[in-house]
C-alpha cells in the first residue's frame, strides 16, 4: 500500500507543533462491476448474474441495519449502526430530536484483520 507523509496538527491541541502522519494514497475506485468482473473469473456465474446479486445486497442491507440487526458477513466482518446524538440531563427528556446523525460501523472479521495486518507499505513522494 502507497502512503505520503502529510503534516497535521493536534484538533485537541491547536498550539502544540503540528506532527508528520502517514496518508494513504488513493489508487482510484473498484466498483461493483469491477469486483462482479473479478468475481466471474473465479466462478461458474456470469459477471451479470454477480453484479445483480451485488446490487441486491446493496439495496437490502439498509432495511436490516435500520431493523437494529447486525449483519455478518461471513469471514469479512459485521456491520452495525451507530447512533450520533446530543446528551441531556434526564432520560425521560430525551426525544429523537436529540438524534443528530446515524453512522455504520464495521467490524472486520479475524481472517480480513490478519491479512491487512500483513500490508507492505511504500512511501510516495
Amino acid at each position: 500500500m502507497k502512503y505520503r507523509i502529510i503534516e497535521r496538527n493536534n484538533p485537541q491541541q491547536p498550539a502544540a507543533s503540528k506532527k508528520q502522519y502517514a496518508s494513504p494514497v488513493n489508487a482510484g475506485k473498484f466498483d461493483i462491476k469491477d469486483f462482479a468482473k473479478e468475481i466471474a473469473g473465479r466462478s461458474s456465474l456470469s459477471r451479470g448474474d454477480i453484479e445483480n446479486v451485488l446490487n441486491n445486497f446493496v439495496d437490502e442491507l439498509p432495511t436490516f441495519l435500520k431493523l437494529g440487526l447486525s449483519v455478518k458477513l461471513g469471514d469479512f466482518g459485521t456491520l452495525r449502526l451507530n447512533l450520533q446524538s446530543d446528551g441531556v440531563e434526564q432520560g425521560q427528556k430525551f426525544s429523537a430530536a436529540h438524534i443528530k446523525g446515524v453512522k455504520v460501523i464495521f467490524t472486520p472479521g479475524v481472517d480480513l484483520k490478519k491479512s491487512l495486518a500483513e500490508t507492505a507499505f511504500e512511501e510516495v513522494k
